[in-house]
């Protein structure tokens, strides 16, 4: 690449980034428009943006969030997230902390269990229900909810992509990410718990007539088609069967959810057209816009400079390093997407670990996951999780900014990573 075409990539991205920040135009409409512009000063190519397994759009998130967008469709219909809503808010007897807190355990367990772009568009659909119910803001709700899921995805290797993109490259198990990782974030979800409360304090308003409602409902009244429930629950626990077992079974995350979903339209009574509707398109191709840019700066060699930089630095330091790693993945997983980041630095994360001898307790793994996985709740843009409910809560009308999702995303990330720097030092150094 010339050096013109370095600059010029770096210029559209942060061009694009300012586009999206100031939210002068939609965000969709500015990714698009960047990839358009890394087309024509041919900083990618089309093979690259639409073939290449690294530099490209990643297909297996795009057909993933389009397999779970239509089950989550079909589920819809069924009256399923309506009983969840009620059910949910009558145990915590509808004391918005108390439902907030169960919404944000709920929401980091089931991210560990699956991954946190699959739970947030199972839990989204409740909690928009929820705050209807009780006359609540939505946003801060969502927030937290997606914060939890970054969090509690950051527990296993199925939580959250940058995690499989580790396992894979370091070797490491399921079983790695539960004895190293769990604990950590079985801890940082009771801070953020903690934090949320201090945060949405205004939020947390108390209907005393709403809430006298919601408690005289029957929830199993809600459901509107228990064949349909069934079959979709069914269907729902295959796909999650088909994740887990993706070591046994190598089919990819997007193959299971593309079949689980054609298998539930197959089945149910459902029309194709109405199930396709409630794909969240917009996302989709903000997420397309995005990973053609990010390609982009990988082709022209950006990123890589920037990634040997950091390896520079870190030398032979295994403390230094990993305090260094995980900071600058924390940072830079904010500004673009954790997925890119972590398919550009495990080769580089790989070599330092060999230039230092070996790793027997994966130290320096441990601090790109987390600072990868924490550092995507800085901004709206940071994780796939955050994409996908900003573009949910487009669609049902109660729009969340760039800047409103940010300002609470940097003191969560900015807690969670000092809190997570004390871990590594303590577990892996300290304590050794």
């Amino acid at each position: 690449m010339n050096d013109w075409q370095n600059w010029a990539s770096i210029a559209v991205f942060v061009g694009t980034y300012a586009l999206i920040i100031s939210e002068k135009i939609h965000r969709v409409a500015a990714a698009l428009g960047g990839a358009g512009l890394m087309l024509a000063i041919r900083a990618t190519d089309d093979k690259s943006a639409f073939y290449s397994e690294h530099s490209g759009i990643d297909w297996n998130v795009i057909f993933l969030l389009m397999g779970m967008m239509m089950i989550v469709g079909v589920l819809k219909k069924t009256g399923m997230f309506e009983y969840l809503a009620i059910w949910s808010v009558k145990r915590a007897k509808a004391r918005p902390f108390r439902v907030m807190v169960m919404l944000i355990v709920i929401t980091a367990v089931a991210s560990a269990l699956l991954d946190n772009v699959t739970t947030v568009l199972l839990i989204a659909p409740v909690t928009l229900l929820v705050c209807e119910r009780l006359a609540l803001p939505v946003a801060p709700f969502l927030i937290a909810e997606v914060f939890a899921s970054n969090i509690g995805g950051t527990a296993t290797l199925v939580g959250d992509p940058p995690n499989i993109i580790i396992a894979s490259r370091a070797g490491l198990t399921f079983n790695d990410f539960l004895v190293h990782l769990a604990p950590l974030s079985a801890l940082l979800i009771v801070v953020l718990i903690a934090v949320c409360r201090f945060l949405f304090r205004k939020s947390f308003l108390y209907d005393e007539d709403r809430a006298a409602e919601v408690m005289e409902l029957g929830e199993r009244e809600a459901i509107r088609d228990p064949r349909l429930l069934v079959q979709g629950l069914i269907v729902l626990a295959l796909v999650v069967a088909g994740f887990v077992l993706h070591p046994v079974l190598h089919y990819e995350p997007s193959v299971v959810a593309l079949l689980g979903a054609g298998l539930l339209i197959a089945l149910s009574t459902a029309e194709t057209r109405d199930v396709l509707g409630e794909v969240e398109w917009p996302t989709l191709a903000f997420f397309a816009g995005l990973f053609i840019m990010i390609g982009a700066l990988i082709e022209t060699g950006v990123i890589g400079e920037v990634s040997r930089a950091l390896a520079n630095a870190i030398g032979d330091n295994e403390l230094g390093g990993s305090m260094l790693l995980l900071g600058a993945s924390a940072v830079l997983s904010g500004i673009i997407d954790n997925i890119p980041y972590v398919a550009t630095m495990a080769p580089i994360t790989s070599d330092l670990v060999q230039a230092m001898g070996g790793d027997t307790n994966h130290v320096m793994w441990w601090a790109l996951a987390i600072g990868a996985d924490l550092g995507g709740n800085a901004t709206a843009i940071g994780a796939s999780a955050n994409v996908v409910v900003l573009g949910i809560a487009e669609r049902n009308r109660t729009p969340i900014s760039f800047w409103q999702f940010t300002k609470y995303g940097l003191v969560v990330t900015a807690v969670t990573v000092a809190i997570s720097a004390g871990y590594v030092w303590l577990r892996y150094f300290a304590l050794a």
